[in-house]
């Protein structure tokens, strides 16, 4: 009687412990499409089949985005809209899937094979073995060989993300330059966000800050006056003049240390709003981009990739902050410059 035998015979162990035995591969079954070459290229077709469905899917899909245009106050354009669109991007992917299943069950190799575990990091003669056996699972799976199904394949492929693409494309308006602009222009006085009260320099304490919106936007309508403040919100803060390291080409942007620096993160587009005096940093709140206010607001922590935009100030005759022009580069995050 062996040792292991023993334990169960004392026992130290039950029946429920022994080790189960290994079962082994289950015989393979043929398929039919294994024997008859008449069967696989009917399976062949019926994938082929799926994935030019696919391919129409995807075409209605873009035919229902714009044959039926959604319409403000119009219910039936869009149900019309979401049911075409939904129809034809379900069949754009259900029919890769179905074909892309299909051809596995039916066409390709279905032998259960097991290998032992072995080292991480296979030898130079195993990395060449492997790219022998991705030669031959190819000509197995007839991908190379099988032309119909390879081209109808590349075509359900390069067709189904065109939904995708004309939706998204689509979320928002046209906006061509409208994001290279602002409300402010030469002579824009700064006003306080969001009372629309203008501002004077000797209202601006050093180390005081103030979130500053342009003169007038407070009169447009509700929507119009949200969209222009995404793009031209201002903060406003005054420092010693001493510690502004000032670019001799922009020294005359600032007003007696004081400084206006868009408020959009140039990340992702989150408001700037805390400012710690001491140092002089401006730090974003949703990912901790932290800019240099005393230089330039460069980026000196953080996921944004360039500084915040500087508006150009002066003061008018009767004492009031007023911008020199519009900025002079793309607010917000570097990703609405579309043209880069």
């Amino acid at each position: 009687m062996s040792e292991i035998e023993k334990v169960y015979e004392s026992g130290l162990a039950t029946t429920a412990d022994r080790p189960i035995k290994d079962p082994g591969i289950e015989p393979h079954r043929v398929r039919m499409t294994d024997k008859d070459e008449k069967a696989a290229r009917n399976a062949e077709r019926a994938v082929s089949v799926m994935f030019l469905v696919s391919i129409v899917g995807a075409i209605v899909a873009v035919w229902g985005f714009f044959a039926f245009p959604i319409i403000d106050g119009d219910l039936s354009a869009t149900r019309n809209n979401t049911f075409w669109m939904g129809v034809g991007m379900a069949l754009s992917l259900l029919g890769i899937g179905f074909g892309a299943v299909h051809w596995a069950k039916t066409l390709m190799p279905d032998h259960e094979v097991a290998e032992d575990r072995h080292i991480a990091r296979s030898s130079d003669e195993a990395r060449a073995q492997a790219l022998e056996i991705i030669k031959l699972a190819d000509g197995e799976s007839g991908f190379t060989r099988r032309k119909l199904i390879r081209r109808t394949l590349y075509g359900a492929l390069a067709f189904f993300p065109i939904p995708a693409v004309v939706i998204f494309g689509d979320l928002g308006p046209t906006v061509g330059d409208t994001l290279k602009h602002t409300m402010w222009k030469k002579g824009t006085r700064l006003t306080k966000d969001p009372t629309g009260i203008p501002i004077k320099a000797s209202e601006v304490t050093i180390g005081s800050v103030f979130h500053v919106i342009p003169e007038g936007l407070k009169e447009l309508d509700h929507e119009v006056k949200l969209n222009e403040k995404a793009k031209a919100a201002v903060l406003l803060v005054r420092v010693n003049p001493g510690e502004l390291k000032e670019d001799p080409a922009k020294k005359d942007w600032s007003y007696d240390g004081i400084v206006a620096y868009s408020k959009i993160c140039t990340h992702v587009g989150c408001p700037v709003a805390l400012y710690e005096q001491h140092t002089h940093h401006l730090l974003c709140p949703c990912h901790q981009s932290t800019f240099d206010l005393a230089d330039h607001c460069k980026v000196i922590f953080g996921p944004a990739s360039r500084p915040l935009p500087q508006l150009p100030i002066t003061v008018d005759a009767e004492g009031y902050l007023v911008a020199q022009s519009d900025f002079l580069e793309p607010v917000g995050p570097t990703f609405w410059d579309i043209r880069k």
